[in-house]
């Protein structure tokens, strides 16, 4: 058995390695008195979010415009103009506030009278000057661009902020792009009037934020503070901690867990992972499999109900339909994520001898149940609401108040008011990158809404996949697909690359917003029913966070592990081709999302044995074992045999269990010899 001498990190060391990689967490060092003035900020903004979602009526414009406010106006006290490597002292001298620049300061208070001068302006005045603006209209929508740009950069990095001046380099100058993408250009007043409103920084994204995405942050940060993330952890040691290679199933399971509170990758890997990657590596797991298994499980936290991160909260503006279709939607999918990664992390334990944890190890049931069970209530509370058919703002709202009785009721580890105070103010720091993308990707969204930039796209997705269709539809056995059929395919795989691309250096939901916006058109032409579309680019945006060569998840892993980071990065996505596999898979059926059109048991029963028995089929093809360990011939055959499982009918699927069968065969006589 492996052994492994590699410490364990501190909780300084954790949370450096969280900032490292996330870049979201690289918050500026500042002293006590600022930091006490910032947390008065944060504290007020988390009130206000709860106020005015739970009791208070306010214009939407409103409603946005103070978010924002909060938002860009937090980003410049919160992030500094340029990050260093390392947390340090704050900064001293006389152009700095207690390690804050005075420069920031100014920013901030230019940054909050700008976003909000539109929302507070009388509604019917406004109406009148919407497509007709005045010079300080434009002047004032011209500093918010720059002021979100901004905000983006410090807070995410320069790649969003690069490509959405990128876009408006094309609204402007339109007339000058080449074939379908030409349009006839647009004059700075008509582009910030057309960027400056509900149809750009304040529009959908920024929406979203404010109604929905921060009190599911909010909650999810309480959740954790009252014991609820322990409680997933202790329950998934117990359910799984005992079998062959359990640490690692346990590292699943606990990251299915919390990912359906977190919604967040490098948290959750970082959170997890240093409890499951020293057990892990400690039953003889090699450190660099060891942080792969713990990054792709926690990757699944982005597509676990109920929480999901931002973009579920998107879908929902987006398509207009009920939180809970959104959840059941995303329920067998992420299902399917799961399994593939306990198929494979099974046949390697298996392979390596491993063993579970020992009693000794394992906490016990019923002390885990008596200490946290109460932490359980708000997640309760809030899935029952979301089935009850009640919006998301108004069930976080009393989810969030159910975190504030359990906290206090609790016997053991009781929430105080100084400890409710700091997770109001970590609920609302850790909605401030994501609120600077949100309004940079309303900058996108407006200038594809004023240029038709979606429509142009989706045809020259359309006919740059019909070029090579019409090669494959040519070639025996190709041809037994027709034209149509190659179509599609490959405008998926278009749309897929260029999710993973736009993945690997902006967040998950600005990659899934502006990809969708763009792609939207060709998703049409190709008759994908939206709510699938949706999907099918929301998990390829998802997969961008294990993707080398910028897998930020496998690589914050790594760091714990202490492992090649591109090794641990090449693993983590051999672990995650489920998520690969999956959205093809409900593009051809779509049953597996409960809620389409068209939906009948059958179809969905079908296309989910069929799913598993091909995600199964690639993981014993990647790990090269079964019963005993795989021929590198047997390995090439599961895996062509493997994509019959997965593509859509029932005739394709007995097929591959007649052709799987020779093998199965094969590895039983194996065993057999071995054995003797």
């Amino acid at each position: 058995m492996a052994t492994d001498t590699t410490p364990e990190l501190s909780p300084e060391e954790l949370a450096e390695l969280e900032r490292r990689f996330d870049s979201e967490s690289a918050f500026r060092p500042m002293g006590s008195k600022m930091a006490a003035v910032v947390s008065v900020f944060l504290v007020a903004m988390s009130v206000y979010h709860f106020y005015a979602s739970g009791f208070a009526l306010i214009r939407e414009l409103l409603h946005f415009g103070v978010h924002l406010a909060f938002v860009l106006g937090l980003t410049f006290l919160l992030f500094s103009w340029k990050k260093s490597a390392k947390v340090g002292p704050p900064p001293t001298g006389w152009i700095y506030v207690d390690g804050v620049h005075i420069f920031d300061i100014i920013l901030a208070v230019l940054a909050v009278s700008a976003a909000l001068y539109l929302p507070l302006l009388d509604p019917a005045e406004a109406a009148i000057r919407a497509g007709n603006p005045n010079a300080t209209d434009t002047f004032m929508g011209s500093v918010v661009l720059l002021f979100t740009l901004e905000a983006a950069r410090r807070s995410i990095g320069y790649t969003l902020p690069l490509i959405a001046g990128a876009f408006v380099l094309y609204a402007i100058y339109g007339n000058h792009a080449p074939g379908l993408l030409r349009h006839g250009g647009v004059a700075w007043e008509g582009f910030v009037d057309g960027i400056y409103g509900t149809q750009g920084i304040y529009g959908i994204a920024i929406g979203a934020m404010a109604k929905y995405v921060f009190l599911f942050i909010l909650f999810g940060v309480l959740a954790a503070r009252i014991g609820l993330g322990q409680l997933f952890i202790d329950l998934a040691t117990v359910a799984a901690g005992r079998y062959s290679g359990g640490p690692a199933k346990v590292a699943i399971c606990a990251s299915a867990f919390m990912g359906s509170i977190s919604g967040s990758s490098i948290a959750n890997t970082v959170t997890t992972g240093a409890l499951t990657i020293p057990a892990m590596k400690k039953v003889g797991y090699p450190p660099h499999f060891a942080g792969a298994t713990e990054a792709t499980s926690s990757t699944g936290g982005q597509i676990t109900p109920p929480v999901m991160g931002a973009a579920a909260f998107i879908m929902v503006d987006f398509l207009n339909i009920p939180l809970r279709d959104v959840l059941a939607a995303a329920l067998f999918p992420a299902f399917l994520h799961y399994f593939g990664i306990f198929v494979m992390v099974h046949l390697e334990a298996k392979k390596l001898g491993l063993r579970g944890l020992s009693k000794e190890e394992m906490p016990i049931l019923w002390k885990v149940l008596r200490t946290n069970w109460l932490a359980a209530a708000p997640l309760v509370i809030l899935i029952y609401m979301i089935l009850a058919g009640r919006t998301p703002d108004y069930a976080a709202v009393y989810a969030i108040i159910a975190c504030v009785v359990v906290g206090i009721l609790k016997p053991n580890d009781r929430m105080t008011l100084p400890g409710l105070w700091d997770a109001l103010a970590a609920g609302a720091r850790s909605t401030i990158a994501i609120g600077s993308a949100a309004a940079c990707v309303g900058i996108i969204v407006g200038v594809i809404t004023l240029t038709g930039t979606g429509f142009r796209v989706g045809a020259i997705v359309i006919q740059t996949a019909n070029d090579f269709a019409a090669v494959f539809a040519n070639i025996w056995p190709f041809s037994y697909f027709d034209l149509q059929q190659w179509a599609l395919f490959f405008s998926l795989v278009l749309v897929a690359v260029a999710c993973i691309v736009m993945g690997a250096g902006v967040p998950t939901t600005a990659t899934y917003i502006i990809l969708v916006s763009v792609t939207a058109g060709a998703f049409q032409m190709l008759n994908v029913e939206p709510i699938v579309a949706h999907f099918f680019v929301f998990y390829y945006g998802v997969l961008a966070d294990i993707t080398p060569p910028v897998a930020l998840a496998a690589y914050a892993a790594a760091g714990i592990a202490g492992s090649n980071p591109f090794q641990t990065g090449n693993t983590a996505f051999r672990l995650g081709i489920a998520k690969a596999l999956v959205p093809f898979v409900f593009v051809y059926s779509p049953a597996l999302l409960l809620v389409v059109d068209g939906f009948t048991w059958w179809a969905f029963t079908y296309t989910l044995v069929g799913a598993m028995l091909g995600i199964a089929s690639l993981g014993i093809a990647f790990s090269g074992f079964l019963f005993t360990r795989l021929a590198m011939w047997e390995r090439w055959y599961v895996a062509i045999v493997s994509f019959l499982f997965i593509a859509p009918g029932v005739t394709t699927m007995l097929i591959g269990l007649a052709l799987m069968s020779p093998i199965l065969l094969l590895q039983f006589a194996k065993r057999g010899q071995t054995a003797a």
